[in-house]
């Protein structure tokens, strides 16, 4: 099937898909790139509780042009709003929060996953790259499930999603479902299984795309 027969999801369009699942109560954290988009496609209403490693916890979806306040950021130092009821706390704190198994869902962006849920997300060999993994380690082991939201191909048109790692990992076997601009994909004992892709997009060109295997999960 010819890739023109289909369209890829914006990135607002997989930030709204992603928080579908995400479900009434939920403590998520939302990491730094893709995954803050999320907030702005929770539905109204949802009592959902979001969390950000530098210390909050009731975060609100991002504020309007021109109502920015800087002291309130998330952890990329983006400006967000505070819901009632939410709170600030130490830094130390909000890692043990992560560390102790609280949260239900974090979000992350990746470089990489293999198939058997592998994650790399935070070093590539690149130059500019940062210099340390951060509270990604912490987020991908300590909650409870741990969903990625990424584009599926690189730049170079190469699978994101792959046999084996070969960036430095950020968890082993962590991730539980994977959302990109072509597919949501769930990680299991028998390896990737597509839930549902874009219209227009059959398995065999799904597949050939991702260059693994990928089976289909039943309805």
């Amino acid at each position: 099937m010819s890739s023109t027969t289909y369209r890829r999801l914006t990135r607002d369009q997989m930030a709204a898909r992603v928080a579908r699942d995400i479900p009434e109560g939920a403590y998520v954290n939302l990491g730094i790139g893709l995954p803050t988009l999320v907030a702005n496609h929770l539905p109204k209403g949802l009592e959902v509780f979001l969390h950000s490693e530098n210390g909050l916890l009731g975060m609100g979806p991002a504020p309007a042009p021109g109502e920015e306040d800087y002291d309130l950021i998330n952890a990329g130092k983006q400006p967000v709003t505070l819901l009632p009821g939410g709170a600030f706390f130490h830094h130390a704190d909000s890692f043990a929060m992560m560390r102790g198994g609280h949260l239900d869902i974090c979000v992350l962006g990746a470089f990489q996953v293999s198939v058997t849920g592998d994650l790399a997300n935070w070093h590539t060999g690149g130059a500019d790259a940062i210099p340390a993994v951060g509270g990604a380690m912490d987020l991908a082991i300590g909650a409870k499930r741990t969903f990625v939201m990424m584009e599926h191909l690189t730049k170079n048109g190469e699978s994101k999603l792959v046999e084996r790692c070969t960036y430095p990992l950020t968890g082993i076997g962590c991730v539980s479902r994977i959302y990109t601009d072509l597919a949501v994909i769930d990680v299991g004992p028998e390896g990737l299984a597509v839930v549902e892709a874009v219209e227009g997009l059959g398995h065999a060109e799904l597949e050939r795309l991702t260059g693994v295997p990928l089976s289909r999960r039943p309805a």
